[in-house]
């Protein structure tokens, strides 16, 4: 039996229409489901095994460690000043290294860093663990829709030559890049003394 030519086309675009829909909404749900999970954590250690902090910018370096006394605050700058340090800035920027994760991995020729601003960065993240591992986050730029930044962790070489490049979240430009003021604990100002205030003399009667 001959099937009508506009049968056949109707057939045909629906085999068209389902194939797009299984290849789109079946088959790229899996796709993108599969790039979901290749998020990784940037590092694995715990915020309890951090000793010690190093922050470099363009504009400060800054060297933090933990109280040995375990008591408030837990940080504290060793330089470029020796003070206490802002427990809640130390712990956000804690809380991205520990927590934090690439959105995804390219395989860059070492030649080509200088494209992220991975060579001159706009900061480094040096840590130094209990155990005295250290490890090493370099902060690039930001990629070309404002989203990410471009950034190193532990860099090393693969066998072929190339070095993983991550993108990672802004908020890590936000946690380092600071004035040394933000950096310090805060002053509490319901521990200052009230104000000297001198009595008035009293007033006297004229005769």
């Amino acid at each position: 039996m001959k099937l009508p030519r506009t049968t056949l086309i109707l057939i045909l675009l629906a085999l068209g229409l389902g194939g797009f829909v299984y290849f789109y909404e079946i088959r790229g749900a899996t796709v993108r489901e599969e790039i979901k999970e290749q998020k990784q954590q940037i590092f694995s250690f715990a915020a309890d095994d951090v000793q010690s902090l190093t922050v470099k910018t363009k504009k400060l370096t800054l060297n933090l460690e933990r109280n040995p006394k375990s008591s408030n605050p837990k940080w504290l700058i060793k330089s470029p000043v020796s003070e206490p340090a802002n427990d809640a800035i130390v712990s956000y920027l804690m809380d991205l290294l520990v927590k934090g994760k690439s959105d995804s991995t390219l395989s860059t020729p070492a030649k080509e860093l200088g494209e992220f601003a991975l060579v001159q960065p706009q900061a480094t993240i040096n840590i130094t663990l209990r155990n005295r591992q250290s490890h090493q986050l370099i902060l690039g730029k930001s990629n070309f829709n404002g989203r990410f930044l471009y950034a190193q962790a532990d860099p090393a070489a693969k066998p072929d030559g190339n070095i993983n490049v991550l993108l990672v979240s802004t908020d890590f430009a936000n946690a380092v890049n600071r004035e040394l003021s933000e950096w310090k604990q805060p002053i509490d100002n319901s521990q200052k003394l009230p104000p000297l205030t001198i009595p008035k003399p009293s007033p006297t009667n004229s005769k």
